[in-house]
């Protein structure tokens, strides 16, 4: 007897109801108990309502060793595919910890580049939600040949769509490095960690006691290693986090950011911009307090906030236009770039090349960290990352020198000489191969040495600092050479950056570079 459509539709709606529990009805409560959403909860949060689209709901692995023939569950502990975010399109999957751990099967990896796939052809974002115990043992050189799948993919979309990963739970062994190849990494504090060797492999090898959050934990990643760019508090923040940040980013890189609409008027001039600074050279001051005058208020979107803290980078607004904020912040180090300031400039300037975003640079950098902590770690590669990323940099380059600009340090931070397209200046703007006081001891070294007292030799530095400083360390000599177009007011900062990237909003290269596969970035 024929089986009615009546059946076979009660069929399919009871199979996408099964298919919905995942690991069942016990796993997902143990898994509200550990303070972590469900897979099919996180993407509910993630996009519009009512727009997600499913792909691969019924997957199954096809595994038989070790009793995995009867662990079925429909789906394969991830639940992929498509929906919108304020009406824009975007790729998800989402690892559902469920069943098996949230395991990485040969299924389960097909299912995630089936949507990586499907992203990179539509030209949209992924986004992956990942909670999962790492590959399936039972399954092998499937599992690994799976993850190879995956990673492989997230290489080919480089550069091309967004790539966003949230870690909402462990992440060891191999599944890191899809994370590492994604554009931005989100960490969970508390229920979310990342590392090549777990504490149990840590204690075996070197016989060092860690725990899971010392070792790989959100705040460790976010502040030490700088893996994770952003450390939420839960679930739910991480994912509004997710949402913010992609409002500043295109769908790919044949599209422009998206533009808001701005009531943060264009000619906007504060007074207390004039005030920031301070009329002492030695003086810190929050580069943060500049970042909030200048751009559209409330615009200012940080990233890597708590890793290399001498660097400052972000989004934000300018007249409702994305832009990327890199700035040195003269609270730590006094601003000095060093190894770990410089990998973060250098990824955050490429990150916006590729992705049509123009860049603003506020400078206020005495050159590069010294010491043999600096030198043997390599601050040579890595600070030649940033004077890379800034030449190889094609978007509009907008470059505000605030204060000390010296040596190295000038030419790194976005000067004229990297590419920059407009170069401002402030008054208090100090260009020079070092700063006074070093340049006095070794120009008027003879005259010091004739010295017969401290005092004398105080008193003859003092006059020969004040006199350097007044005659070269100011931006008037490099305005006279046109390595800076206009020396501004502090307060004048927005309306004239506002003008600089309207005019250059259209940017083309007008000089061919040389034909090449890809040029070789320093380590």
């Amino acid at each position: 007897m024929a089986t009615s459509l009546v059946d076979k539709f009660k069929e399919l709606n009871e199979l996408k109801e099964k298919a919905k529990l995942g690991g069942g009805t016990e796993a997902i409560e143990k898994q509200h108990k550990a303070g972590k959403l469900t897979a099919r909860e996180r993407i509910e949060k993630l996009l519009d309502p009512g727009s997600f689209v499913e792909v691969d709901q019924f997957v199954v692995h096809r595994c038989y060793d070790f009793d995995m023939d009867k662990k079925r569950v429909l789906g394969d502990a991830v639940v992929t595919g498509y929906g919108t975010i304020n009406g824009r399109t975007v790729f998800v999957y989402s690892q559902d910890f469920t069943f098996v751990g949230g395991s990485l099967s040969e299924m389960h990896a097909k299912k995630i580049s089936k949507i990586q796939d499907m992203a990179l052809k539509a030209g949209a974002p992924l986004i992956g939600l990942n909670d999962s115990g790492g590959a399936r043992i039972q399954e092998g050189i499937n599992s690994l040949a799976g993850y190879g799948e995956i990673f492989y993919r997230n290489v080919m979309a480089s550069g091309v769509i967004p790539q966003i990963i949230a870690i909402m739970g462990p992440c060891a062994g191999g599944a890191v490095y899809s994370p590492a190849l994604a554009d931005f990494i989100f960490m969970v504090r508390k229920t979310s960690y990342m590392f090549i060797t777990g504490p149990k492999v840590v204690k075996a090898a070197i016989g060092e006691d860690v725990t899971f959050e010392t070792l790989g934990g959100a705040d460790a990643h976010a502040k030490l290693s700088g893996v994770a760019h952003f450390a939420t508090d839960n679930d739910e923040e991480c994912i509004k986090l997710i949402k913010q940040l992609l409002s500043y980013l295109p769908s790919n890189n044949m599209d422009d950011p998206p533009i808001l609409e701005c009531a943060d008027p264009p000619d906007r001039m504060d007074e207390e911009l004039n005030d920031v600074v301070p009329a002492d050279p030695k003086k810190p001051y929050d580069v943060h307090d500049v970042i909030n005058h200048v751009f559209d208020k409330g615009s200012f979107f940080e990233v890597h906030a708590q890793f290399a803290p001498n660097a400052v980078v972000g989004f934000a607004r300018l007249n409702g236009r994305s832009v990327g904020v890199v700035a040195n912040q003269p609270l730590v180090y006094a601003g000095c770039l060093d190894i770990d300031s410089s990998d973060k400039i250098a990824r955050f300037v490429r990150t916006c090349d590729v992705f049509n975003i123009p860049l603003v640079t506020f400078v206020d950098v005495p050159g590069y960290l010294p010491g043999t902590k600096q030198e043997h770690g390599g601050v040579i590669r890595h600070g030649a990352k940033v004077i890379y990323a800034y030449s190889e940099a094609t978007v509009p380059k907008l470059t505000v020198i605030m204060r000390k600009a010296y040596g190295g340090g000038y030419i790194a931070m976005c000067s004229r000489h990297l590419g920059a397209d407009v170069v401002f200046a402030w008054p208090t703007a100090e260009i020079a191969v070092m700063g006074p006081e070093g340049a006095v001891e070794i120009i008027h070294r003879n005259e010091l040495m004739k010295a017969k007292t401290p005092e004398e030799v105080k008193e003859i530095t003092n006059r020969l600092v004040a006199e350097y400083r007044n005659k070269f360390a100011n931006p008037y000599i490099a305005a006279n050479m046109g390595y800076v177009d206009a020396v501004i007011m502090p307060k004048e900062t927005r309306p004239m950056l506002i003008k600089a990237l309207d005019a250059l909003i259209t940017k083309r290269e007008i000089q061919p570079r040389p034909p090449k596969r890809h040029g070789n970035i320093p380590a």
